[in-house]
Protein backbone atom coordinates (compact mmCIF):
# COMPACT_ATOMS: atom_id res chain seq x y z
CA UNK A 1 0.00 0.00 0.00
CA UNK A 2 1.46 3.18 -1.05
CA UNK A 3 1.51 6.50 1.28
CA UNK A 4 0.05 9.42 1.47
CA UNK A 5 1.15 11.34 -1.23
CA UNK A 6 2.90 15.07 -0.86
CA UNK A 7 0.42 16.59 -2.60
CA UNK A 8 -2.56 15.42 -0.75
CA UNK A 9 -0.99 15.72 2.83
CA UNK A 10 -3.66 16.83 5.44
CA UNK A 11 -3.02 20.15 6.93
CA UNK A 12 -3.32 23.97 5.52
CA UNK A 13 -1.88 25.39 2.48
CA UNK A 14 -0.67 27.95 0.45
CA UNK A 15 0.35 28.37 -3.41
CA UNK A 16 1.83 31.14 -5.40
CA UNK A 17 1.36 29.92 -8.72
CA UNK A 18 3.46 31.53 -11.73
CA UNK A 19 6.54 32.65 -9.79
CA UNK A 20 9.07 33.79 -12.03
CA UNK A 21 11.88 31.58 -11.65
CA UNK A 22 12.73 27.97 -12.05
CA UNK A 23 11.61 24.93 -10.08
CA UNK A 24 15.26 23.88 -9.22
CA UNK A 25 16.11 27.29 -7.53
CA UNK A 26 12.69 27.39 -5.27
CA UNK A 27 13.95 23.60 -4.54
CA UNK A 28 16.99 24.32 -2.92
CA UNK A 29 15.55 26.66 -0.54
CA UNK A 30 12.49 24.39 0.16
CA UNK A 31 15.27 21.99 1.41
CA UNK A 32 15.88 24.18 4.02
CA UNK A 33 12.73 24.67 5.86
CA UNK A 34 11.07 21.21 5.40
CA UNK A 35 9.58 19.68 8.53
CA UNK A 36 10.99 22.95 10.71
CA UNK A 37 8.77 24.79 13.07
CA UNK A 38 7.42 27.95 11.55
CA UNK A 39 9.04 30.38 13.73
CA UNK A 40 12.16 28.30 12.97
CA UNK A 41 11.81 28.11 8.78
CA UNK A 42 10.82 31.63 9.31
CA UNK A 43 14.50 32.34 10.17
CA UNK A 44 16.06 30.17 8.14
CA UNK A 45 14.48 32.26 5.22
CA UNK A 46 15.82 35.58 6.71
CA UNK A 47 19.38 33.93 7.14
CA UNK A 48 19.51 32.68 3.35
CA UNK A 49 20.80 35.15 0.88
CA UNK A 50 18.66 34.09 -1.86
CA UNK A 51 15.94 35.58 -3.97
CA UNK A 52 13.60 32.50 -3.47
CA UNK A 53 14.15 33.04 0.37
CA UNK A 54 12.28 36.22 -0.12
CA UNK A 55 9.12 34.62 -1.88
CA UNK A 56 9.19 31.75 0.04
CA UNK A 57 8.95 33.76 2.89
CA UNK A 58 5.60 35.10 1.70
CA UNK A 59 3.96 31.99 1.08
CA UNK A 60 4.92 30.62 4.73
CA UNK A 61 3.12 33.82 6.10
CA UNK A 62 0.13 33.48 3.81
CA UNK A 63 -0.19 29.39 5.02
CA UNK A 64 0.37 30.43 8.60
CA UNK A 65 -2.39 32.91 8.42
CA UNK A 66 -4.62 30.84 6.69
CA UNK A 67 -4.09 27.89 9.59
CA UNK A 68 -5.08 30.90 12.30
CA UNK A 69 -7.82 32.64 10.22
CA UNK A 70 -9.24 29.50 8.05
CA UNK A 71 -8.28 26.24 10.68
CA UNK A 72 -8.42 28.04 14.50
CA UNK A 73 -4.86 26.66 14.70
CA UNK A 74 -2.09 28.15 16.91
CA UNK A 75 0.34 29.35 15.14
CA UNK A 76 3.14 28.96 17.88
CA UNK A 77 2.14 25.01 17.05
CA UNK A 78 2.69 24.67 13.33
CA UNK A 79 5.19 23.54 11.11
CA UNK A 80 6.02 23.23 7.50
CA UNK A 81 4.54 19.08 7.09
CA UNK A 82 5.35 19.42 3.59
CA UNK A 83 6.44 22.05 0.67
CA UNK A 84 7.18 21.68 -2.87
CA UNK A 85 7.66 23.23 -6.49
CA UNK A 86 6.56 22.42 -9.41
CA UNK A 87 7.32 23.43 -13.05
CA UNK A 88 4.56 26.06 -14.38
CA UNK A 89 4.73 27.18 -17.74
CA UNK A 90 7.46 28.20 -19.72
CA UNK A 91 7.89 31.34 -21.87
CA UNK A 92 9.62 31.17 -25.52
CA UNK A 93 11.78 34.14 -26.41
CA UNK A 94 13.92 34.59 -29.39
CA UNK A 95 17.92 35.97 -29.02
CA UNK A 96 19.65 37.08 -32.41
CA UNK A 97 22.59 35.12 -33.26
CA UNK A 98 25.43 34.77 -35.64
CA UNK A 99 25.07 34.06 -39.14
CA UNK A 100 21.48 34.94 -39.18
CA UNK A 101 20.51 32.35 -36.69
CA UNK A 102 18.29 32.61 -33.69
CA UNK A 103 18.39 31.17 -30.72
CA UNK A 104 15.77 30.02 -27.90
CA UNK A 105 14.59 31.69 -24.45
CA UNK A 106 12.94 29.60 -22.08
CA UNK A 107 11.61 32.05 -19.13
CA UNK A 108 10.28 28.75 -16.94
CA UNK A 109 7.86 29.44 -14.21
CA UNK A 110 6.72 27.38 -10.92
CA UNK A 111 4.07 27.00 -8.75
CA UNK A 112 5.48 26.92 -4.66
CA UNK A 113 3.35 25.33 -2.17
CA UNK A 114 4.15 24.88 1.50
CA UNK A 115 1.71 22.89 3.55
CA UNK A 116 1.45 23.70 7.28
CA UNK A 117 0.35 21.32 10.08
CA UNK A 118 -0.19 20.98 13.61
CA UNK A 119 2.71 19.49 15.35
CA UNK A 120 2.74 16.00 17.20
CA UNK A 121 2.17 15.76 20.76
CA UNK A 122 5.46 14.35 21.45
CA UNK A 123 7.30 16.76 19.72
CA UNK A 124 5.07 19.46 21.33
CA UNK A 125 5.82 18.25 24.80
CA UNK A 126 9.71 18.34 23.89
CA UNK A 127 9.19 21.64 22.77
CA UNK A 128 7.79 22.36 26.35
CA UNK A 129 10.46 20.80 27.98
CA UNK A 130 12.80 22.54 25.94
CA UNK A 131 11.20 26.20 26.68
CA UNK A 132 11.00 25.30 30.35
CA UNK A 133 14.78 24.83 30.74
CA UNK A 134 15.17 28.00 28.39
CA UNK A 135 13.32 29.60 30.72
CA UNK A 136 15.04 28.55 34.07
CA UNK A 137 18.35 29.24 32.43
CA UNK A 138 17.76 32.75 31.54
CA UNK A 139 16.43 33.10 34.98
CA UNK A 140 19.35 31.95 36.70
CA UNK A 141 21.05 34.13 34.28
CA UNK A 142 18.79 36.89 35.25
CA UNK A 143 19.51 36.32 39.15
CA UNK A 144 23.31 36.21 38.50
CA UNK A 145 23.05 39.31 36.82
CA UNK A 146 20.95 40.95 39.34
CA UNK A 147 23.22 39.59 42.23
CA UNK A 148 26.47 41.02 40.22
CA UNK A 149 24.61 44.26 39.55
CA UNK A 150 23.17 44.60 43.62
CA UNK A 151 26.99 44.00 44.29
CA UNK A 152 28.21 46.62 42.37
CA UNK A 153 25.73 49.02 43.84
CA UNK A 154 26.60 48.31 47.36
CA UNK A 155 30.12 49.47 46.30
CA UNK A 156 28.81 52.38 44.42
CA UNK A 157 26.77 53.49 47.46
CA UNK A 158 30.28 52.65 50.02
CA UNK A 159 32.18 54.83 47.38
CA UNK A 160 30.22 57.52 47.79
CA UNK A 161 29.51 57.62 50.89
CA UNK A 162 33.01 57.36 51.80
CA UNK A 163 33.29 60.59 49.12
CA UNK A 164 30.78 62.23 51.00
CA UNK A 165 32.82 61.82 54.34
CA UNK A 166 35.90 63.12 52.72
CA UNK A 167 34.10 66.15 52.06
CA UNK A 168 32.48 66.67 55.06
CA UNK A 169 35.91 66.66 56.70
CA UNK A 170 37.01 69.47 54.42
CA UNK A 171 34.34 71.60 54.89
CA UNK A 172 34.67 71.24 58.52
CA UNK A 173 38.87 71.87 57.82
CA UNK A 174 37.61 75.03 55.93
CA UNK A 175 35.28 76.08 58.83
CA UNK A 176 38.03 75.63 61.43
CA UNK A 177 40.69 77.28 59.39
CA UNK A 178 38.13 80.18 58.80
CA UNK A 179 37.44 80.43 62.67
CA UNK A 180 41.12 80.51 63.07
CA UNK A 181 41.71 83.32 60.40
CA UNK A 182 39.07 85.43 62.09
CA UNK A 183 41.02 85.07 65.90
CA UNK A 184 43.96 85.93 64.14
CA UNK A 185 42.54 88.86 62.61
CA UNK A 186 40.61 90.02 66.05
CA UNK A 187 43.90 89.75 67.59
CA UNK A 188 45.81 91.31 65.45
CA UNK A 189 43.42 94.68 65.30
CA UNK A 190 43.53 94.66 69.20
CA UNK A 191 47.21 94.69 69.23
CA UNK A 192 47.22 97.15 66.64
CA UNK A 193 44.58 99.24 68.82
CA UNK A 194 46.84 99.00 71.91
CA UNK A 195 49.80 99.69 69.89
CA UNK A 196 48.31 102.99 68.10
CA UNK A 197 47.33 104.31 71.77
CA UNK A 198 50.47 103.59 73.43
CA UNK A 199 52.06 105.43 69.89
CA UNK A 200 50.11 108.25 70.62
CA UNK A 201 50.94 108.91 74.59
CA UNK A 202 54.59 108.44 73.82
CA UNK A 203 54.19 111.35 71.12
CA UNK A 204 52.44 113.43 73.34
CA UNK A 205 54.80 112.51 76.20
CA UNK A 206 57.76 113.49 73.49
CA UNK A 207 56.16 116.50 72.26
CA UNK A 208 55.71 118.00 76.01
CA UNK A 209 59.20 117.11 76.77
CA UNK A 210 60.52 118.83 73.45
CA UNK A 211 58.05 122.34 74.10
CA UNK A 212 58.90 124.05 77.38
CA UNK A 213 56.29 126.24 76.42
CA UNK A 214 53.67 123.75 76.34
CA UNK A 215 54.73 122.10 79.26
CA UNK A 216 54.38 125.42 81.34
CA UNK A 217 50.94 126.13 79.61
CA UNK A 218 50.03 122.77 81.05
CA UNK A 219 51.31 123.35 84.39
CA UNK A 220 48.99 126.72 84.69
CA UNK A 221 46.06 124.61 83.09
CA UNK A 222 47.06 122.16 86.02
CA UNK A 223 46.97 125.09 88.57
CA UNK A 224 43.96 126.57 87.44
CA UNK A 225 41.98 123.61 87.86
CA UNK A 226 42.70 122.64 91.33
CA UNK A 227 42.57 126.66 92.43
CA UNK A 228 38.59 126.07 90.92
CA UNK A 229 38.19 122.39 92.48
CA UNK A 230 39.35 124.10 96.47
CA UNK A 231 36.57 127.24 95.55
CA UNK A 232 33.78 124.37 95.40
CA UNK A 233 34.98 122.96 98.19
CA UNK A 234 34.66 126.13 100.23
CA UNK A 235 31.52 126.51 98.48
CA UNK A 236 30.18 123.52 99.83
CA UNK A 237 31.64 123.50 103.30
CA UNK A 238 30.16 127.27 104.10
CA UNK A 239 26.46 125.72 102.72
CA UNK A 240 26.42 122.93 104.61
CA UNK A 241 27.19 125.43 107.65
CA UNK A 242 24.43 127.75 107.16
CA UNK A 243 21.97 124.63 107.06
CA UNK A 244 23.28 123.85 110.21
CA UNK A 245 22.94 127.03 111.57
CA UNK A 246 18.93 126.92 110.70
CA UNK A 247 18.40 123.79 112.27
Amino acid sequence: MTGVKTNERPGTRAVHRYCGMSASKARQVLDLIRGEDVQRAAEILNGTEREAAEIIGKVLTSAVANAAHNDSQNPEELFVSACYADEGATLKRWRPRARGRATRIRKRTCHITIVVSRLPADRLEQRRRRMEAMSANRSRRVEGSRRRADLSGRLSRRRAAAAQAEAEQAAAAEEAEAAEAGETTEATGTTEAAKSTKTTKTTKAKAAAESPEAAEEHAEAASEDEVEASAGEDETAEADADEKGKD
